[in-house]
């Protein structure tokens, strides 16, 4: 797979998350087929306009640095919650409870 497959078959699992699920960078990259992408992801997703982004976060949780705010509140208007600068619980994905 070409490097521009592979950054459009992650940009079309980004585009599948649904409202109120959050997941890891890792976890689309695992999705797409290429686990060890993750840092490709964040690439994908700072350059690829239109992409829900703050449905994607660290493994840990932790919200993109420098967009927190704004990430939460997306993320809060989705039924997200959000602890400090951490996706605590949320209805889908890597942090449902």
């Amino acid at each position: 797979m070409t490097p521009q497959e592979l950054s459009a078959r992650l940009a079309d699992v980004i585009r599948m998350l649904g409202a109120g699920e959050v997941v890891s960078y890792g976890d689309i990259a695992k999705v797409a087929g290429a686990p060890r992408q993750a840092r490709l992801v964040g690439r994908v997703l700072a350059t690829t306009s239109g992409l829900p982004w703050w449905r994607v976060v660290n493994a840990q949780g932790r919200l993109v640095p420098g967009a927190e705010q704004e990430q939460r509140r997306l993320l809060e208007a989705e039924g997200v919650v959000v602890d400090g600068n951490r996706v605590v619980a949320a209805a889908v994905g890597r942090f449902a409870r």
